[in-house]
């Protein structure tokens, strides 16, 4: 009679952990981007909504309303197979069984620093998918007129985004990844980078976009940089991100992603995006065409207080720079002529300003904003 109630009590307690991970949605190969995907995600202010959850909110049954957030800017994500160049073919197509074989590319601009300029067109980012895994296996780039393909430095170097199945079930797993680009007589760049992964939670998720049954990954990333360009050489070590990802069935990308940078300890918001329908954009980013992220570089981020900040602008002209805070006060704004494409802020700009800094930047090409850490 000892034995049947000790069991009895063990089966109650151990239930619900077991409901739990039954319920969890489950993420699968089938639920990974496929060449045919056409994916349209807005972004938004990286000021949540006063009725945001906190994204402490974690564990099992979780209900996220996110439906509050406005879209500031939409972009689409475009998925294919292998384009049909020779040395992507040899090296990523279908044919090929070796290590760097893909089953989708993503046109998407390689992960340089807004340091570096190398004379690249037409990138792209190539990725595996598979019953266990989604990975990725290399990039690749146009060249004085030959597309390119950058490679990781071996198989157990490349990165590995999600280890699949996935669930609320799944124990937290890591990868270590390593590539480099050198071109001569322009730069060198390599980028080493560890990723962790956790399934914090499981839950219901709202947003413009609907309602949808979800898991959220917390992925939490740090990367190592080194550079050269000209006679300038630096080993940068990024500040850690991490990135919240809410995942649904049949969604093929996250539902909603929140970016953050680690900052003096802190946890501060750097992004904010989400999947989305086509949407007629109201207010001030919507009187002017998105300006795509990888025309406009602002850097150094974080910015020590005594520095200059550096930005390059998509083509020579005039831009107008609004920098406010997170509560939306004003700290400038300038009309600024950039002959060469490229303008310069004194420390003096920001006067006193420590914190957070949303940097709109509007030109002939596009507005866009940024978030800048002053430090």
């Amino acid at each position: 009679m000892r034995y049947r109630c000790l069991l009895m009590l063990l089966t109650c307690l151990t239930a619900p952990g077991l409901a739990w991970a039954q319920t969890s949605p489950v993420i699968t190969v089938a639920d990974m981007p496929v060449p045919t995907d056409t994916l349209r995600h807005s972004t938004a202010a990286v000021a949540l909504p006063v009725s945001a959850p906190p994204l402490s909110r974690r564990g099992p049954g979780q209900t996220w309303n996110y439906g509050a957030l406005v879209a500031t800017a939409q972009n689409v994500a475009r998925f294919s197979g292998i384009p049909n160049q020779p040395l992507y073919t040899l090296t990523y197509g279908s044919a090929v069984s070796g290590p760097n074989r893909a089953t989708v590319a993503a046109a998407r601009s390689l992960p340089l620093p807004p340091t570096v300029v190398l004379p690249f067109s037409e990138p792209y980012q190539f990725f595996r998918a598979s019953a266990t895994e989604f990975r990725s296996v290399g990039y690749g780039a146009t060249v004085g007129g030959t597309a390119l393909p950058v490679l990781f430095a071996s198989t157990n170097e490349q990165d590995v985004v999600y280890r699949l199945p996935l669930s609320y079930a799944s124990q937290p797993d890591s990868s270590r990844s390593f590539f480099s680009i050198n071109v001569p007589g322009t730069g060198y760049l390599s980028q080493r980078r560890k990723r962790v992964n956790k399934v914090d939670a499981w839950g219901t998720l709202t947003t413009p976009f609907g309602t949808f049954a979800t898991v959220r990954v917390v992925t939490r990333l740090e990367d190592h940089d080194s550079v050269s360009v000209g006679t300038t050489s630096q080993g940068l070590d990024l500040p850690v991100t991490r990135e919240y990802k809410w995942l649904a069935a049949g969604q093929h990308v996250p539902l909603l992603t929140i970016t953050t940078n680690e900052v003096a300890s802190q946890e501060v918001i750097t992004q904010v995006e989400y999947r989305d329908s086509y949407r007629r954009l109201v207010g001030p980013l919507g009187t002017t065409a998105p300006l795509p992220e990888a025309l406009l570089a602002v850097y150094p981020n974080p910015l020590p207080a005594h520095d200059v900040l550096t930005l390059r602008l998509p083509a020579p002209g005039t831009a107008t720079l609004t920098a406010t805070d997170l509560a939306g006060r004003r700290i400038f704004q300038h009309r600024l002529k950039a002959p060469a494409g490229t303008l310069q802020l004194a420390p003096e700009a920001f006067g006193s300003f420590r914190g957070v800094v949303l940097l709109k930047v509007e030109t002939a090409a596009g507005v866009a904003v940024r978030r800048l850490i002053r430090q």
